[in-house]
């Protein structure tokens, strides 16, 4: 399932209180799809790594506590919940990286998925529960789940999806840079994406699961850290290498090429009309991205005037990426010029 799929998905089941896991390769967005339904919902979510944590973290410590029976005095013992488990309220309660548990630790959390209780304490009726785990294809560490561990839990399968990420960099602050990358390059996006099933192609993935670094939806975002600092042209190539890997870092170098290169945006903007329109594809994407970034409500008659003499692909992609990191310029005049003509492609 896509991104947004899952995230539909998460909503229903939530509110059902039904437990459900959500199975992906490293680095996709798993537990941040979950925050974002948090936020969304507007309710708590306690995020707890089952793979740090030992049988007697997730239980509690016992103590004893001594009462009267008849004339004597008997030890009684008491399992003391945890600090991190909640008490009242309502939330999702996140029990990352479960198949990477020891088993014991994931026999622990038998009771707590299926009754939610573990020993004397309750899991408050407001409270839903979602877990996530690597697949063992990927090279991840994981343990085999017991099938009583599995049939408690309604399986979700998180795929990543190129329309759904370049959505939410825009709202997220990545790097215009990057996003213009992967809107040109979209297969690099994750790497980990088995493309087909040709021998060639198995044998890709393969060495990349033996690869220090390697790209995903995770490491752009750390890319685009990076990039925003604007590192030294002596040391990038070798920063972007150590974070997606040699061969994205290449192509995202001579991808920057085009993009160091493109015409003052503002320049261009003071003559929409009479300002050149590349051809390169590259160079398009980058154009696309960047002018979407300065498209403002004072400024959008003009961004449109230029982006009619781009080709359809591209039009389409700046005026959708201009109103999704500003819903104000839907008020414009120009956009709903635009948008009247471009239905059928914008909605």
């Amino acid at each position: 399932m896509r991104p947004s799929q899952v995230t539909q998905a998460l909503e229903y089941l939530i509110k059902a209180k039904q437990p459900v896991m959500l199975h992906g390769s490293p680095g996709v967005g798993k537990s941040q799809v979950v925050k974002q339904v948090a936020d969304k919902l507007g309710i708590e979510m306690i995020d707890l790594r089952l793979s740090q944590l030992d049988p007697v973290d997730l239980r509690g410590v016992p103590s004893v506590d001594k009462e009267k029976v008849g004339k004597k005095e008997v030890g009684k013992t008491n399992w003391n919940a945890p600090s991190f488990l909640p008490t009242d309220g309502s939330g999702i309660l996140f029990l990352d990286e479960i198949n990477s548990a020891a088993q014991a630790t994931q026999a622990a959390a038998y009771q707590l998925v299926l009754d939610r209780k573990l020993g004397d304490y309750e899991l408050p009726p407001g409270w839903a529960m979602v877990a996530a785990g690597n697949r063992s294809t990927d090279r991840a560490i994981v343990n085999a789940m017991s099938t009583a561990l599995k049939n408690r839990f309604t399986h979700l399968n998180y795929e990543v999806n190129n329309e759904d990420w370049c959505e939410w960099a825009l709202t997220h602050n990545i790097a215009i840079e990057v996003l213009g990358f992967i809107r040109f390059r979209p297969m690099l996006l994750n790497e980990f994406e088995q493309r087909n099933e040709t021998k060639e192609e198995k044998e890709r993935v393969q060495r990349l699961k033996d690869a220090q670094a390697f790209a995903t939806p995770r490491s752009w975002e750390f890319m685009s850290k990076v990039v925003q600092q604007q590192p030294s042209p002596d040391i990038e190539y070798e920063l972007y290498s150590g974070i997606v890997g040699e061969g994205c870092a290449a192509e995202f170098m001579g991808y920057l090429k085009y993009y160091r290169n493109l015409p003052n945006l503002d320049a261009l903007l003071m003559a929409p009309d009479k300002a050149k329109v590349p051809e390169e594809p590259a160079v398009l994407y980058a154009l696309s991205t960047g002018l979407a970034a300065k498209a403002t409500p004072d400024n959008m008659e003009r961004v449109v005037k230029y982006a009619l003499r781009m080709p359809a692909e591209f039009q389409v992609l700046l005026v959708k990426d201009a109103v999704t990191r500003d819903n104000a310029l839907t008020n414009t005049k120009s956009f709903n010029a635009w948008a009247a003509k471009n239905s059928s492609v914008l909605f």
